[in-house]
């Protein structure tokens, strides 16, 4: 068993932004810290979008502290162009990110501190940021009969764009950003798309400036702070009106139907007799956190999330989240990050005092 004052989960935006900030108070990668990642290579979950999301129509992306990303071009696809300039961040700062690395189990260890069981043996820590965002975890609601359809099923996780549904009948489900994009992308080539979401989407013709982030990270953080499972931030941003959307609104693409009701083997219906015949289903449904290894320190509250006092667990207050809840955004991952290593800066200081 190996030992560390910090444990890192994850080396995506809010893994990077922490691991930045321990080694500028000091802390040494490899001996001081480490930062595990289970995916086989820099990028985060960027790594595993589909090949169609170019960097051109990427929303809101922010660039990692210390380091911007320059001279991109739009054109070529995101997984790409992030997941180049993570890795050139990781080397520039010697990161020495560990992948790939499966985090299996964080337990209560011996002294006070964590013991984090890993495919690369078991690590005792002082502290734990846990930056494991939730690509891991996409969420396929249920409906009846949904195993009685006889087409094909995917998730968002799986789509890697609009070729494979050429001249097919394809129902998108979900109201965020993916459902939108899906379906801009999609409706050229299928022979027919059809739309629908738990609730009326809202279209935003509006900047998104300093004043209505501030009001959506407050709408997030209050669930946290009940130990509510958190809303992602965009779920509460609305759908931002671009050119290809009001395109796509003036051509129908984005007419929204309500839920359905159940599916049948050829499609969905609606109680009101409303039927859809379709050959896929695309669940455009999102995601939740992926937070199950962190189960054996019973973080939980009753209502099912994690209570959160800035970026620790109320419950367990060496336990830091970044990229969850408030901080599930790249600006907010990069602040989280800066924000964990601070706590944790001064959690170091008054155990070294102690000694």
């Amino acid at each position: 068993m190996q030992d560390v004052d910090v444990v890192v989960v994850g080396a995506g935006q809010a893994g990077l932004s922490a691991a930045y900030h321990l080694r500028r108070v000091g802390l040494v990668p490899g001996r001081d810290f480490v930062v595990f990642d289970h995916a086989p290579r820099p990028g985060g979950a960027w790594q595993f979008r589909w090949p169609s999301l170019t960097f051109g129509k990427v929303h809101g992306i922010h660039t990692l502290p210390g380091m911007e990303l320059t001279g991109a071009d739009d054109g070529r696809p995101s997984a790409e162009v992030i997941g180049e300039y993570f890795a050139a961040y990781e080397e520039r700062f010697g990161l020495e990110v560990l992948r790939p690395v499966d985090v299996s189990a964080v337990r209560e260890g011996e002294g006070g501190r964590l013991l984090v069981e890993t495919s690369a043996g078991r690590w005792s820590t002082r502290a734990l940021i846990n930056a494991t965002g939730t690509w891991d975890r996409p969420f396929w609601p249920r409906y009846p009969d949904q195993e009685s359809f006889e087409g094909r099923q995917l998730h968002t996780a799986q789509y890697q764009g609009p070729q494979e549904f050429a001249g097919q009948r394809v129902l998108v489900v979900g109201g965020g950003a993916s459902g939108t994009q899906h379906l801009m992308e999609i409706a050229p080539v299928a022979a027919e798309t059809t739309w629908v979401t738990r609730r009326p989407p809202v279209f935003v013709d509006e900047p998104f400036d300093e004043d209505r982030g501030r009001a959506v990270v407050s709408l997030v953080e209050e669930r946290v702070r009940q130990g509510l499972p958190p809303q992602s931030v965009v779920s509460v941003t609305g759908l931002p009106v671009t050119d290809a959307v009001r395109r796509a609104r003036e051509q129908g693409v984005l007419d929204r139907l309500p839920m359905f009701d159940r599916i049948t083997p050829t499609g969905a219906e609606w109680d009101d007799g409303q039927t859809v015949a379709v050959d896929v289903i695309l669940w455009a449904t999102g995601f939740r956190a992926a937070i199950e290894h962190l189960a054996p320190l019973k973080l939980r509250e009753t209502g099912g999330g994690i209570r959160m006092a800035g970026t620790r667990a109320v419950r367990d207050g060496r336990v830091h989240l970044v990229g969850y809840g408030p901080s599930a955004s790249t600006v907010g991952a990069n602040r989280a990050g800066r924000a964990a290593v601070r706590e944790i800066q001064e959690l170091l200081a008054q155990e070294s005092a102690l000694v």
